[in-house]
């Protein structure tokens, strides 16, 4: 085995690092191809605002020529300001069961944060912890949802192969229509929404820049104590909300308010991954028709984030409201089933709601780390 690293420089090299996935995945099932076209965009310095306060630099692995595995090494300014760390990070891993070119990677990785002077290396994160990240642990058994990750079981030898430990784990909440919620939940989340004070809205899709700036706000409050958490700047957080605007159901989309102020916001959406798989990463030239022909045939949804304000955690009504609308709601428009993810293995308030209203752990995440010598 020869296997020789290189930097991505070329429109061929991107593409090689784009591609991969195919290569890895194409026998299996679970598989859900990303769209080509986003990646693109993700990984273009121009387009992507994360580029505005930080850096990464891309390579590939090479076996005799044939790209076998591929990794990102990633300098996160805005993470390492706002924990006063010296963290370096690895993303959009990828990796041929081949460990020598996933250590030679890995090794890659850790020498370009090191040269910038990180102590540590984290990951793996597409590109923070804003975007996608961790590598599945259990769960292996079906696909993904939307907006999360997923890899061979094989790539956790690999960790352990480059002394790589996990550092925080994650979990994926699972929850059926048929499992009712308990009585006792109905009512604390009915009393909630009948508080007079508290007004519980659907976000106004025609009002959707000054709906994002009060989202972000929200956010930016309501994580900053979440472990890894970074602020995400106005042109992230709108570039953000731009790419997700197109799969955004504004019935299952929350804010909360509390005497007119607000306080609190879910975001759950479609899952679109029920149509990715079948459009192998290309929305041109058949593959939009087949987004828009099917989306009403999307049986499943993902709440991705729900906070509220740390001046309104005290009224802990409004996460059960949260839950419960988004529950009604989605039912009715003939969504089935729900994921709720991820969440943090140390964040017990979150577990135990979930856990009170039935869900069922069924996919584990964990990200890894390492001191650099």
């Amino acid at each position: 085995m020869n296997i020789e690293i290189k930097t991505v420089q070329t429109k061929k090299d991107l593409r090689a690092f784009i591609k991969l996935p195919w290569e890895i995945y194409k026998n299996d099932p679970h598989w859900v191809p990303p769209l080509i076209l986003d990646m693109k965009k993700i990984l273009n310095k121009k387009k992507n605002p994360f580029f505005n306060h930080s850096d990464a630099e891309l390579f590939l692995a090479q076996n005799n020529g044939k790209v076998v595995g591929r990794i990102a090494a990633i300098l996160n300014n805005n993470h390492n300001k706002t924990h006063n760390e010296k963290m370096g990070f690895f993303g959009f891993f990828e990796s041929l069961d081949e460990p020598e070119a996933a250590k030679k990677l890995l090794d890659s990785a850790e020498s370009w944060v090191k040269e910038k002077g990180m102590t540590s290396l984290r990951g793996p994160t597409n590109f923070s912890t804003n975007d996608t990240c961790g590598f599945l642990t259990d769960g292996f058994d079906s696909s993904p949802v939307i907006m999360m990750t997923y890899n061979p079981k094989y790539y956790l030898n690999f960790m352990k192969e480059s002394a790589l430990d996990k550092v925080k784990e994650f979990y994926a909440y699972y929850l059926h229509q048929d499992t009712p919620m308990p009585e006792r939940f109905v009512k604390f989340a009915k009393k909630t929404l009948q508080d007079k004070r508290i007004r519980l809205r659907n976000i106004n899709m025609k009002d959707f820049k000054n709906e994002i700036a009060i989202v972000q706000g929200i956010y930016n409050d309501a994580w900053e104590s979440n472990w890894g958490f970074v602020p995400m700047e106005k042109a992230e957080f709108l570039h953000m909300a731009r790419d997700l605007k197109p799969v955004i159901d504004p019935d299952i989309v929350f804010i909360a308010e509390v005497d007119g102020e607000p306080a609190g916001f879910s975001l759950a959406l479609p899952d679109y991954n029920q149509i990715l798989k079948e459009i192998n990463g290309r929305l041109f030239p058949f593959g939009i028709f087949k987004l828009l022909l099917n989306k009403k045939k999307i049986t499943a949804v993902r709440v991705i984030t729900l906070g509220v304000r740390h001046k309104f955690q005290k009224k802990r009504g409004l996460a059960p409201a949260f839950y419960y609308e988004t529950y009604v709601r989605g039912t009715r428009k003939g969504y089935s089933s729900g994921e709720f993810s991820w969440i943090l293995e140390d964040n017990v308030l979150m577990n135990r709601a979930l856990e009170g209203i039935g869900a069922k752990v069924y996919k584990k995440y964990a990200m890894y780390e390492k001191k650099i010598d």
